[in-house]
């Protein structure tokens, strides 16, 4: 523990039972606590208990991290303990973020949540990605905080949610429009990322208008879901329409999302290369089919996209030696940006985090030694 931290963040902890985790538990002044991380331990219903207990004397927690806590886990285990762990925050009004992400639990364990989402209405970022929802446990979410809009609202409050993960769920189309609902409720969402969920076209148009009822949005990540289908590009046009209404946007991430099917300009790429988005730093369009009429569209309207910094259009239809690529690349360094256009390009100045090694300190008798080599001393 450091400070007003406490962490056993990746310890690996088997905590079955309340004696396992008391020991953990005995020197921490749970009314000091503003950050607890349990991730990558496995907690049973018992442990989940006595951690119930320690979290209702928090007085000033800000934030719950949680990720990654069942592994191994009986399915009915589970319930038992996301209960005990979200009714003891239900009224925690200092409460900023939870993270349930990574907890594999499926659309049958999400009724332990209801309580927290509805009630809780001071929490403002909500990160469960890698949960395994389903279309059925998205629609319960949502609903979840649909209702918790609408008692803010009753009581003549402001909604502070504003950031929600919920990436690899497999929320699919029949969720969406709970979703949508929601976020339109809610109005101030600044950050959504739902990436890899098996949305398609319907589902994407109706998260664009209810995304478009959040005017402070900055971060959008719908990456890896669908927004045409058999020629009709009404996805697309439903998100061309909603650019309008997002000022602040500074990132965008529609990355494998089926732009376009026939080689055409979509007409979003158009929009954003009018100027639609004056703030946007990044853009991500990786995989989408475009091909050299669109990489003209951007290379003309360059200039309009003026605080664009990151420009990400690998995987697509582009030639190595396309002129519109190497006029984006050139405007782009000259502000000292950057575009990724081809297969292999890479991030410079930076070695991916898992190639990264630390180094040993280094024995002082090795130096030594180095040292009289370099002047032939043997």
């Amino acid at each position: 523990m450091s400070g007003s931290i406490f962490s056993l963040e990746g310890k690996g902890l088997k905590l079955n039972t309340r004696a396992d985790l008391e020991p953990w538990l005995a020197t921490v002044d749970p009314t000091k606590i503003e950050e607890i991380h349990f991730g990558g331990n496995t907690i049973g219903v018992d442990a989940s208990l006595a951690l119930a207990e320690f979290l209702r004397k928090t007085t000033v927690l800000k934030i719950a991290d949680f990720a990654d806590i069942f592994t191994g886990r009986l399915i009915d285990e589970i319930p038992q303990a996301l209960t005990a762990i979200c009714d003891a925050l239900k009224d925690k009004t200092s409460l900023v973020e939870l993270n349930l992400s990574d907890n594999a639990f499926g659309g049958r364990s999400v009724e332990p949540m209801v309580p927290f989402l509805t009630h809780n209405r001071t929490f403002q970022v909500l990160k469960l990605n890698n949960n395994g929802l389903g279309s059925a446990g998205g629609v319960v979410l949502a609903n979840a905080l649909l209702e918790s809009a609408r008692l803010s609202k009753a009581e003549g409050k402001r909604s502070s949610l504003r950031t929600v993960i919920c990436g690899r769920n497999r929320l699919e189309n029949d969720s969406a429009g709970a979703w949508a609902e929601a976020f339109a409720a809610h109005g101030t969402l600044q950050e959504v990322r739902m990436p890899q969920n098996g949305i398609r076209m319907e589902g994407v148009t109706a998260l664009a208008a209810g995304l478009s009822q959040c005017p402070e949005l900055r971060h959008i990540d719908l990456q890896d879901n669908t927004f045409t289908a058999d020629g009709e590009v009404s996805g697309v046009e439903a998100w061309t329409e909603a650019l309008k209404a997002w000022p602040e946007l500074t990132t965008l991430n529609l990355s494998d999302c089926v732009l376009s099917g026939d080689g055409e300009v979509p007409v979003i790429i158009t929009a954003l290369a009018g100027g639609s988005n004056p703030k946007l730093h990044t853009l991500q369009l990786q995989n989408n089919n475009l091909d050299t009429e669109t990489f003209m569209t951007l290379a003309s309207g360059v200039s309009k996209m003026s605080s664009l910094m990151l420009l990400e259009l690998q995987w697509n239809d582009a030639e190595e030696d396309d002129e519109n690529l190497k006029t984006l690349a050139l405007h782009m360094k000259r502000r000292g940006g950057k575009l990724l256009a081809t297969d292999d390009d890479e991030e410079e100045d930076e070695e991916p985090e898992d190639e990264k090694v630390d180094e040993a300190p280094k024995d002082p008798l090795d130096d030594l030694v180095d040292r009289l080599n370099k002047v032939g001393i043997h």
